[in-house]
């Protein structure tokens, strides 16, 4: 097999990182906290990067002397689970590689990071073998962690867990990353998640309305050794603690059980809010979190709602369209029926970004209204009780950048039930009338 018509992503240079081509070296004293290239190869063959593998640890001094005493100066190999990252364009695989260098000290792994090339052509592949070190502290010993840059062309990249699977370290937990839009349901996606343990995935960044991939995606919840971990969901923890403070107060606790209304406002970019082209993952997951924790179920999933009445008359020049109402569902639970509402406005706010959530809550002639918004580090909660004002709060929540997301996920252990239950509601939710089943 021959890789040079597709080369991986170009590594570091060494006199940055005191590497020397084919070996671990010693190289400058590393800074503690700062990830460092110690070793990078070339191999086209499995067999040939196994071998490039072993010689990452088996034929480098890993220490060096100090005062005249040897003294360890790489820790040996402490992988403590394999990732695997799906990039189908190389910028993808960069930038990804960039956010996984920084977890080496607290997330050693064996990296591999897949892109496919040439689809019709010869069978090829091209490997470029990297070992990263981290000092954890200035008296510490380096910790280093594989990672490995995979571009397989023709027949290699239709089946790529035969190209993941040996190069996988056995008894260790396998997490498959596919940043960008993952093709649930193809071949070629069901033969790298038969590898994986847990899935990482970002729904808020899928084209259209996301809502059919996620439909798609929660499929992968019916085995019950997959986890899932979407991006979307986790950077929503701040506003899920936001909405559960409202109800900490015990005159307003029971009518937790008595909601009425659920409305999300999201901001979109399409002066219209037309139903599909505005991704609406986010704004979904908040109402399937509170209904998958109170337990409700689906009595009719999301329509677009009918358009507003337009007043009799010519429309006024340059007048635009009027806004789309939105998305509308039916919830039920023990206590009655929700509407739920997921209402567009024009922002400019990055699309999909949720603006508000409102509930309403009747109990007992009572009406209980909450609502919730955010502004870049701080959440708001408000709640009025029969139009009196009983709460104004605000929280300091730092939004969490893509490193602090993928640790969460990889640290995760099994399944978390919460984002389960939330996915799965999410996706009865989203399922067309007629081919809804209750969220489990």
């Amino acid at each position: 097999m021959t890789g040079e018509a597709m080369s991986a992503p170009a590594p570091v240079s060494p006199v940055q990182s005191g590497q020397m081509p084919g070996g671990l070296a010693a190289g400058p004293t590393a800074e503690p906290g700062i990830p460092v290239l110690r070793w990078s190869s070339r191999a086209h063959s499995i067999p040939e990067i196994e071998i490039e593998l072993a010689r990452i640890w088996a034929s480098t001094k890993l220490t060096t002397e100090v005062d005249g005493r040897e003294e360890r100066r790489v820790a040996a190999r402490t992988s403590v689970m394999n990732l695997v990252v799906v990039a189908r364009r190389s910028e993808i695989g960069e930038h990804a590689a960039s956010i996984i260098s920084q977890l080496t000290g607290r997330h050693p792994s064996r990296t591999m990071i897949l892109s496919t090339a040439d689809p019709d052509g010869p069978a090829w592949l091209d490997a470029q073998i990297q070992a990263h070190c981290i000092l954890p502290r200035a008296d510490a010993p380096e910790t280093c962690a594989e990672m490995i840059y995979l571009t397989a062309g023709g027949e290699t990249g239709h089946h790529p867990d035969a190209v993941i699977g040996p190069l996988l370290i056995h008894d260790l937990p396998v997490t498959v990353w596919w940043p960008g839009e993952p093709p649930f349901g193809s071949h070629q996606a069901q033969d790298v998640f038969s590898v994986a343990d847990r899935v990482v995935v970002d729904g808020s960044g899928w084209s259209g309305d996301g809502l059919d991939r996620l439909r798609k995606m929660a499929e992968l919840l019916d085995d019950p050794h997959m986890a899932v971990s979407d991006f979307a969901l986790i950077r929503q923890s701040r506003w899920r603690e936001a909405i559960a403070s409202a109800f900490d107060m015990p005159d307003l606790l029971p009518f937790v059980r008595s909601l009425r209304r659920i409305s999300v406002t999201y901001g979109t970019h399409d002066e219209t809010g037309t139903p599909g082209g505005t991704n609406v993952v986010k704004p979904l997951y908040h109402v399937a979190w509170l209904a998958s924790r109170l337990g409700m179920r689906v009595h009719r999933p999301l329509a677009a709602l009918p358009s507003a009445t337009r007043a009799k008359g010519p429309a006024r020049p340059g007048a635009h369209p009027p806004m789309s109402r939105g998305l509308g569902a039916t919830l039920h639970s023990a206590t009655g029926d929700v509407s739920v509402i997921v209402r567009p406005i024009h922002s400019t706010m990055p699309s999909g970004t949720t603006l508000r959530v409102e509930l309403l809550a009747e109990r007992r002639g009572s009406e209980l209204r909450v609502e919730v918004t955010a502004e870049s580090e701080t959440v708001m909660v408000h709640a009025w009780l029969d139009g009196v004002e009983l709460l104004r709060r605000s929280f300091l929540a730092p939004r969490r950048t893509e490193l602090d997301l993928l640790a969460e996920s990889i640290e995760a252990v099994g399944r978390d039930p919460v984002a389960t239950d939330a996915i799965r509601m999410a996706a009865a939710l989203a399922t067309p009338s007629g081919g809804a089943t209750p969220a489990r």
